[in-house]
This record gives structure tokens, C-alpha cells and sequence, in this order.
């Protein structure tokens, strides 16, 4: 930075002023979002978030498989509640159901033995 006199000292300080608000700009930018896990959705988004289509996500809604909200005619979708759903969704893979019998024959055994 270049030496200045007193009678430029006005410029210089907007000048600074404007480098830093430039810089609080570009931090706000930088910084993550917060999540907002409550954000309701509406039938459109939740569509989108889950990647089907409207009518897709309205027969899932009138066969009641998938959390949602009514508020007079509008649906809302909670987009926690609908993380929620697709993990619970998740399918077991083989060993995942086979270890699950394995558990059950052996609760079936002791209780056989038991009674």
C-alpha cells in the first residue's frame, strides 16, 4: 500500500470500507447453509426431492405408504419425516436376512426348550 496524506485520508477509508464489506460478502457466501430438517415441502418439491413424479407421489399419498401433512386441500411433506422414510424403506440384503432368521430359529429353540 502506497503512502497517503492526510487529505486523502476520506477516499482511502471508503475505500477500505468497501474492501471489507466486499470481504463480509464473500464470507457470508462461503459459509454452509444450515440445515433446515422441519422444511416442509410441497407436493411438487417432495416430487423432485424424491425423484418420481406427481402422480407417482399422489398414489403413494392415497395408499398411505409415505408420511405427509393436509392442510385443507394442500399437501406437505416433511422433509425429515421423508429421510426417514427411505431409510426405514431400505431392503435387507441376504446376509441382513439370513442373520435375522438365524436370531429368530434361536429364540424359537429356547423357548421350545423352555416350555
Amino acid at each position: 500500500m502506497e503512502p497517503f496524506s492526510f487529505d486523502k485520508l476520506p477516499e482511502v477509508v471508503r475505500r477500505l470500507f468497501e474492501k471489507v464489506e466486499h470481504i463480509e460478502e464473500m464470507l457470508i457466501e462461503l459459509q454452509p447453509k444450515a440445515p433446515q430438517e422441519n422444511e416442509l415441502l410441497t407436493i411438487q418439491e417432495a416430487a423432485e426431492f424424491l425423484k418420481v413424479t406427481v402422480a407417482a407421489l399422489y398414489t403413494k399419498v392415497s395408499r398411505q405408504e409415505i408420511p405427509v401433512s393436509k392442510s385443507g386441500k394442500r399437501l406437505y411433506f416433511n422433509k425429515t419425516d421423508l429421510k426417514k422414510w427411505i431409510i426405514a424403506s431400505k431392503r435387507k440384503k441376504i446376509e441382513e436376512i439370513r442373520k435375522d432368521a438365524e436370531e429368530r430359529m434361536k429364540i424359537l429353540n429356547k423357548h421350545k426348550n423352555f416350555v
